[in-house]
């Protein structure tokens, strides 16, 4: 079965690139595994028009919307495998289905390496979160913990304190020297160098291995990620090194190093929410689009 362009994930950004290319009446292919980065979130914040919905919710209504449009096909099964090129693209599902496109879009987001710390993954995306624009402002100026991962997370520990008393567990993670702990006092941040011995409690108690127990409303981490699909690999895409780890290089329209393929969300870019995974999409449908009606090299 053949189609202009085969979507390579079905949340927010491969759902917006598909939209475009649906509006512009190509027939399109969506893969999907049915794996969103946020579906531990109950609810998805700064989105505008969509703030306080539960994620699966704004996915659910998004697809509904997609498929009504006559030209759009959609498969839940995740891509194993891909070859070719511009114009004569295959691509092989795991159940061993093959589809052929003149175009891909890789939009199958990143999987993320939670810190090794007991306790904290059963809280991830309830009490423990990634961004602070996304579950900041619910925590109601209260008290905020950031988990230290790397170096990194001084960039956290400095941006919280918007959002509530904040304190950096440094948890052996590093060690600031007198530069970052100045910059540090300068935010009113508390600096605990005692390791946690594990997270406990309802919400969140840091129990440290000195025996002292530290509740908190919410805390804050850097993971490490990583794409959630091999498919960009297997196309020969170049990638670079993120902050949290590697993400597929592309252009201003959206298009990796090989030609035809397109990429768009959390697994092309350093950072990520659900309004910039919508927007880098829409950027990635539009130019698959003018990639297909011009030819390669115009996305």
């Amino acid at each position: 079965m053949s189609f202009d362009a085969i979507v390579i994930g079905g949340s927010y950004a491969g759902l917006s690139a598909a939209l475009q290319l649906a509006r512009a009446r190509r027939k399109i292919l969506v893969m999907d595994s049915g794996q969103r980065r946020n579906r531990f979130a109950e609810h998805s914040h700064g989105f505008l028009g969509q703030d306080g919905r539960p994620p699966g919710a704004i996915a659910a209504d998004a697809r509904a919307q997609l498929m009504k449009y006559p030209t759009v096909a959609w498969v839940d099964a995740k891509a194993t495998t891909s070859e070719g090129e511009t114009n004569d693209f295959t691509v092989s599902a795991e159940s061993g289905a093959r589809y052929q496109a003149r175009r891909i879009i890789l939009a199958a987001g990143v999987v993320d390496t939670l810190p090794d710390v007991p306790g904290l993954t059963e809280r991830w995306g309830k009490h423990v979160f990634h961004c602070p624009y996304c579950h900041g402002y619910e925590l109601d100026q209260g008290r905020i913990g950031v988990l230290a991962s790397s170096e990194m997370s001084m960039h956290h520990a400095l941006m919280l304190p918007d959002w509530g008393s904040t304190t950096l567990f440094l948890n052996g993670a590093f060690t600031p020297d007198a530069e970052q702990i100045t910059q540090l006092m300068q935010r009113s941040v508390t600096v605990e160098r005692e390791p946690i011995r594990q997270l406990s409690g309802a919400s969140i108690d840091v129990e440290l291995t000195d025996g002292r127990i530290i509740p908190l409303d919410g805390m804050f981490t850097l993971t490490r990620t990583s794409p959630a699909s091999p498919l960009g690999a297997q196309l020969g895409c170049a990638m670079e090194d993120g902050p949290m780890g590697p993400f597929l290089q592309t252009d201003m329209f959206k298009e990796t190093t090989v030609s035809g393929v397109f990429a768009c969300g959390d697994m092309a870019r350093a950072t990520g929410s659900v309004a910039l995974a919508v927007g880098d999409g829409a950027m990635a449908g539009v130019g698959a689009h003018r990639s297909l009606m011009f030819g390669p090299g115009h996305g």
